[in-house]
């Protein structure tokens, strides 16, 4: 029997895949990070976490279904979507 994991796409919505998520994530903060991110892990011992889990096949889809890197796990990530941020807030739109 193939294992089957439940995804979030680039448009925001579930699926099933049969290959397993890369990238962890959390719909109420809208941040997605490792699966073996520090903060993450701090988060789910607190309690509460689990039920806002969602997983991502790569970092694409992640951005696209409108989360931002985690700080903690993915700096350099965090960084490039922070400077892509403040440049569309100075020049708009596009």
């Amino acid at each position: 029997m193939t294992a089957v994991w439940t995804l979030v796409g680039p448009d925001g919505k579930k699926y099933q895949s049969t290959v397993p998520g890369a990238l962890g994530g959390h719909s109420g903060s809208r941040i997605y990070g490792r699966l073996d991110c520090s903060a993450a892990l701090r988060a789910i011992a607190r309690g509460g976490y689990l039920s806002q889990r969602v997983f991502f096949l790569n970092e694409a889809d992640a951005q696209a279904a409108g989360y931002r890197p985690c700080g903690a796990c993915m700096p350099g990530s965090y960084d490039r979507w922070k400077h892509r941020k403040s440049d569309r807030a100075r020049t708009g739109p596009r």
